[in-house]
């Protein structure tokens, strides 16, 4: 296993574990635990103060003004190393150490090899900063001043961090902020990381393959650090989240031997421990080619089989940005047109470069038509649909019309969100919680005839119910007569949860009985849960809870 370090493209990074590479120069003299108070002038007896310093991601020019005074004023220098001896730390500041400085090289006892501690890796690895921080702890309580060297940044995935947490309570302590690998990554690459409202994320390769592939489609720029033998599992993830294309490679970044590329193009047994992979900003960026097309290419138009087109209809959940998935903010984040009602289309931020196409609720297919035809022309095109795409919303309207002549060979994807249901349902208990029906009260493309027959026939069957599009201000009568009809089968004290806007600003949640049910208080932004025979609902909290068990009597 490796050691948590900021496994930057160098030395990376924010400290860690030091572990050389071939060509650094040896550690120094060694520790010398028993040399006298004042050495290197320091204070000569009394409490010492102890310095984190960050040396930057490997070039010493990239080194801080405060980083060359905090060593100069130090009396013992300690650096991280393997067992080889060598250290990137001690290799990045040598020449500002002086022959009288104490070294204290604290040498890891295992990297990525095994050990026989009782505690296994995370036992010897505790063991380890135990014992470095009581020998740093006995030169700060004999008046020396200390500087423990961390590449990159003392607090960002370093080792010094280890040191910190055990000494900066009991001695005077500063940390000098670093140069991390990110930055020095970013820099080499010469291309942004974020701008404007993008938001950044900073990923250990060392996480489940899976989770990293949900972090990075929902980010909208990313680096993965602590590559080396994750790197294959990296690159997979990376495809999966779909940004394999504008995905960059940085190795030892400011250092000898740094290199940079494309992570579709990079050999995975050439890949150390100190390399990262980047995703830029998407603000701005060229549209990544399909493969096969030649970069900086004209998109193919018209629907040929070399067009990069495509339509993802996403599904965004019942309000905001904490009902949205992972895929879901990515392929948001990725498309280059966005098409849907213009409500839901303002819930999602605006990105430099995207073009927006709004429009009014009722004209789905004219809709979907617009956005294949983009599609067919070449764009990549996310489809907004609030809640799930396929629960009365546009995933049927868009499929509806790729199954005609001119769209046939546009390709639709369906990206779930969270239903209306399901949200109204977690905030009231779980009134869902055995079989049910999910029914529209909408008579707008059935005859109301239909939903009359379908209503009866989920509540001679006893199913809980999710009633969709109850009312409107052009239908008020829908909602009154399905309580007649549902009252054939339920007694009246059956709860009803009324959920309008849930996730939204204005949240009402409430329960009442089939009999109370009144029309007046339901609107479009309602969804009404009937109970079944079973459905029980009491008092909790301050507040009242229904659920639907498990089981079900037998007969």
């Amino acid at each position: 296993m490796s050691t948590g370090t900021d496994a930057g493209t160098g030395a990376g990074a924010g400290g860690g574990s030091g572990v050389g590479t071939d060509g650094v120069p040896d550690a120094g003299t060694g520790s010398v635990p028993d040399a006298g108070p004042g050495a290197g002038g320091g204070s000569g007896g009394g409490t010492g103060r102890l310095y984190g310093v960050g040396l930057g991601p490997g070039d010493p020019e990239l080194m801080t003004v405060r980083a060359v005074r905090a060593i100069a004023e130090a009396d013992v220098v300690a650096y991280h190393s393997a067992r080889h001896g060598r250290s990137i730390a001690r290799a990045i500041a040598a020449e500002h150490l002086r022959a009288d400085h104490i070294e204290e090289p604290l040498v890891y006892p295992v990297t990525t090899g095994t050990t026989d501690h009782p505690g296994g890796y995370q036992g010897a690895m505790d063991a380890f900063y135990e014992e470095a921080a009581a020998r740093l702890a006995a030169h700060l309580g004999a008046g020396r001043t200390v500087a423990v060297l961390s590449e990159g940044d003392p607090l960002f995935y370093g080792s010094y961090m280890h040191m910190h947490k055990r000494l900066a309570h009991r001695y005077p302590t500063e940390v000098i902020p670093g140069v991390t690998s990110v930055s020095a990554a970013a820099a080499r690459l010469g291309t942004p990381l974020v701008e404007g409202e993008e938001v950044l994320t900073i990923l250990p390769g060392t996480l489940p393959e899976e989770e990293l592939a949900a972090r990075l489609a929902a980010s909208d720029s990313a680096v993965v650090m602590k590559l080396g033998r994750t790197f294959p599992a990296v690159r997979r993830a990376v495809e999966r989240a779909g940004r394999l294309g504008d995905a960059r490679y940085v190795e030892r970044a400011t250092m000898a031997g740094e290199r940079t590329g494309q992570l579709a193009d990079t050999d995975p047994e050439s890949v150390p421990y100190f390399a990262v992979t980047v995703l830029p900003s998407r603000a701005g960026a060229a549209p990544v080619p399909a493969p096969g097309e030649a970069a900086g290419a004209a998109p193919v138009r018209e629907g040929t089989s070399a067009a990069r087109g495509e339509v993802v209809v996403v599904g965004t959940g019942p309000a905001g940005p904490m009902w949205l998935t992972p895929e879901a903010r990515g392929e948001l984040a990725a498309a280059e047109d966005l098409v849907g009602y213009t409500t839901y289309l303002d819930r999602v931020p605006v990105r430099p470069g995207q073009r927006r196409h709004p429009s009014d609720n009722k004209v789905e297919s004219e809709r979907a038509d617009f956005a294949l035809d983009l599609a067919r022309r070449g764009h990549r095109v996310a489809v907004v649909s609030s809640g799930d795409p396929g629960v009365f919303a546009m995933a049927t309207a868009v499929l509806e019309v790729a199954s005609s002549a001119p769209y046939k060979d546009v390709p639709v994807r369906i990206v779930p969100g969270v239903t209306a249901a399901n949200a109204a349902a977690s905030r009231a208990g779980a009134p869902l919680g055995h079989d049910y029906a999910v029914i529209s009260l909408s008579d707008r493309l059935k005859p109301w005839e239909v939903v009359a027959a379908r209503l009866h026939a989920a509540a001679s069957a006893d199913l809980a119910m999710a009633l969709y599009n109850p009312g409107s201000k052009s239908r008020t009568w829908q909602v009154g007569k399905a309580r007649e009809l549902l009252l054939e089968h339920r007694t009246p004290d059956t709860p009803v949860v009324l959920a309008r806007d849930v996730g939204g600003p204005g949240e009402s949640v409430r329960i009442v009985r089939l009999g109370d049910l009144d029309p007046a208080q339901v609107d479009m932004r309602t969804i009404l849960l009937v109970g079944s025979s079973q459905t029980v609902a009491l008092s909790r909290n301050g507040g009242e809870i229904a659920w639907t068990p498990r089981r079900y009597p037998e007969g």
